[in-house]
């Protein structure tokens, strides 16, 4: 085994979307070369990516990761076929789909529990189709949380041109949101965004944390626990700054530079802000994980799937900050 390099696992993403063909596309990227790479999936639905993109990736097939030297060579395929060999229908969910993309899941939450695997970046996957294989939980972040056994807080960092985001609630009513603003709510998302920052190789990270009321003065929630946990995240040595207006939060944070990332207390108040700035660079990094699992922001795009259109960008530095973030843990 390279020991100058990480391991990272790539996932195909659900069979029906544009998952096969950016991954088709990243492999011949140069930056793949800098770590050991394990696809994971089944041969045919690769061999489905390339046909789309007219790609030929050089890959040594495997069907146990025991089999792999990486004195070898850098890049192998991880076959989870098992003769089943489904021909799967582009643009349509399925219990198939969803049940190939938990398999593949799975297995590289396993190696990575045994440090075989040092990072995850996975091409998007279908909610429904996961639902219809067998997924029990609400999302994917939760189902690796309960996977790699996580009893601490996690939470989804969006990123656009490297400007993270974190927030404080996440899919849950507007009105049940003033209920979770308490100082140590606020708290654990500043603390484990100053640590991923950090991870991501940016030293003293500086935090914009969002306020909840307009202007942040019509309301007592600001007073009361968001001005209070910044205060304490400064005692701790986090930089935090704040609480900013929402509707001027991303042109100061962010169009300004004033920032490295922001903390907010609920889901639009973020995501409003950074899909309108880049939506289509967008990438997703589970935080709060063992190992750094990164994904493009983006969905399946079911209507662009098998054209060759899909753009590798969010993609591509969805691998490059996984790597990254790997390389960093690595030498801690």
């Amino acid at each position: 085994m390279d020991q100058n390099k990480i391991n990272i696992a790539i996932l195909l993403g659900d069979p029906s979307g544009i998952g096969p063909e950016l991954v088709s596309k990243l492999l011949s990227e140069d930056v793949i070369n800098k770590a050991n790479i394990v696809v994971i999936g089944e041969k045919n639905i690769l061999e489905g990516g390339d046909k789309i993109t007219n790609f030929s990736n050089d890959l040594k097939l495997v069907n146990d990761f025991d089999e792999i030297n990486f004195q070898n060579g850098n890049k192998f395929f991880l076959d989870i076929t098992k003769g089943k060999n489904h021909d799967y229908k582009l643009s349509e969910c399925s219990k198939e789909a969803g049940e190939s993309v938990l398999s593949a899941l799975n297995l590289a939450l396993e190696l990575a529990q045994e440090n075989k695997i040092h990072a995850i970046n996975f091409a998007p996957f279908n909610k429904t189709s996961l639902k219809l294989g067998g997924n029990k939980y609400s999302d994917e972040l939760h189902l690796m949380a309960k996977k790699l056994k996580i009893d601490n807080f996690f939470c989804e960092f969006n990123v656009i041109d490297n400007f993270w985001t974190a927030r404080v609630t996440s899919h849950i009513p507007i009105k049940e949101v003033s209920l979770h603003i308490k100082k140590e709510n606020i708290l654990k998302p500043i603390k484990l965004i100053h640590e991923a920052m950090k991870l991501n190789g940016i030293k003293n990270p500086r935090v914009a944390v969002q306020a909840l009321n307009p202007h942040a003065e019509f309301g007592t929630e600001e007073k009361d626990e968001i001005i209070p946990a910044i205060e304490e995240a400064k005692k701790i040595g986090i930089n935090a700054d704040g609480p900013l207006p929402c509707d001027t939060s991303f042109i100061t944070a962010y169009k300004n530079k004033n920032h490295d990332c922001i903390v907010g207390m609920y889901h639009d108040a973020l995501q409003s802000g950074l899909k309108a700035f880049g939506f289509d660079r967008g990438v997703t990094v589970q935080g709060g994980l063992p190992v750094p699992i990164t994904t493009p922001a983006h969905g399946t795009a079911f209507d662009i799937a098998g054209k060759n259109q899909a753009n590798l960008e969010p993609t591509l530095n969805s691998f490059k900050i996984a790597l990254t973030m790997a390389e960093n843990k690595n030498k801690q």
